[in-house]
């Protein structure tokens, strides 16, 4: 054999050896390249659920499109009859302001979420939106947070009286339930929507609403010397006048569109975060913006002597706080689909950078 053939014969024997190598440890490659890419993709989809706005999403159009449909089922349900009565006409007056409609979207997006679709979740967004504009009618009343102006116009009393605007109030609570009662589809099944309308009526009574207007009337002019006992009272309050209707809004939605359990939960704690973290920014906005940007009374709240998060814990802690909530609000989306999870990851940055 000479030195070319004795080349040649290596060159094979070496090139046998590395495909017998290949096939050796091809299973093992694949896994751990797998497990690489997989993990990979997973840091990824954290790094977007946990920052903000690290994903694009038309949020804004978004939001536009789904208050335009629930302004028009609005419209439908409380329509002007003849005679045109004033109990209706208040009705109207506040459900029909030109209101961002958030809980009534969060309804629908947590629907989507969970594979319903818009029209199945409509009638339960319709009826939580009556109960929001039910407790601002309420929340105005002199006997309450007594307050002239709401979204850029005279409050409901101011307009109609206090007599009218409690009826009206009371109005939309039953029509709120009707709603979601009578008008949800029919492929959507009987146990579903009763469970839907638990969820609304308990969010409106005393593990609720009332609960947390209570303690907002008990907590005026108190004087808190243990900023920790303040804190939590004022976390009883907001757990339950504000994120109990958001938390509502949420669970409604992955009811009627036939989410898990774990789904619903998931979906209940990411709204108990933006409820608490949209009080917050309410509270901070109070002290710096003007009426005109707010559209509605600003500073009420300091003069009142009410308990707010920048007068317990500064403005700066407060701000903290909100940011906090929201990557808390994004941790309890995980596992979600990311491009059905987007609309709820906008709302919560938009809550904690909303400018009235």
């Amino acid at each position: 054999m000479d030195t070319r053939e004795a080349l040649v014969y290596t060159l094979i024997s070496f090139f046998f050896s590395l495909q017998l190598l290949f096939w050796r440890f091809r299973p093992r490659y694949t896994e751990v390249t797998s497990t690489l890419r997989l993990n990979r993709h997973l840091n990824i989809r954290g790094a977007r659920l946990t920052s903000p706005k690290s994903y694009k999403f038309e949020f804004m159009s978004y939001m536009a499109n789904k208050a335009k449909s629930v302004n028009k089922a609005l419209e439908e349900a409380v329509p002007f009859r003849e005679p045109v009565l004033k109990i209706h006409e208040a009705m109207r007056y506040t459900l029909l302001s030109d209101g961002k409609r958030v809980r009534p979207m969060l309804c629908l997006a947590a629907c989507e979420l969970v594979g319903g679709h818009e029209s199945t979740a409509m009638a339960a967004a319709c009826g939580v939106e009556m109960l929001h504009a039910s407790s601002l009618i309420l929340d105005d009343l002199p006997c309450m947070d007594d307050d002239s102006l709401r979204r850029g116009k005279p409050t409901n009393h101011i307009v109609f009286g206090e007599g009218i605007a409690i009826l009206a109030s009371d109005a939309l609570i039953a029509l709120a339930v009707q709603k979601a009662a009578t008008s949800t589809l029919m492929d959507v099944p009987p146990e579903r929507v009763l469970r839907a309308v638990q969820e609304m009526v308990k969010a409106v009574g005393t593990e609720g609403l009332v609960a947390g207007q209570a303690a907002d009337l008990a907590g005026e002019g108190m004087s808190f010397d243990n900023n920790e006992v303040g804190l939590e009272h004022l976390e009883f309050i907001h757990i339950h006048k504000t994120a109990a209707l958001l938390e509502a809004a949420a669970v409604t939605g992955a009811i009627m569109g036939g989410g898990s359990d774990e789904e619903i939960e998931k979906l209940r704690s990411y709204a108990r975060c933006i409820g608490l973290m949209f009080q917050v920014v309410d509270d901070v906005l109070d002290v710096t913006k003007s009426s005109e940007e707010l559209g509605k009374t600003a500073g009420k709240d300091l003069i009142a002597g009410k308990l707010t998060y920048p007068r317990l814990m500064g403005m700066e802690k407060s701000r903290e706080y909100a940011e906090r909530l929201n990557r808390e609000a994004r941790e309890h989306l995980q596992g979600f689909d990311l491009d059905k999870v987007a609309p709820l990851l906008s709302l919560a940055d938009y809550i904690l950078n909303r400018q009235n």
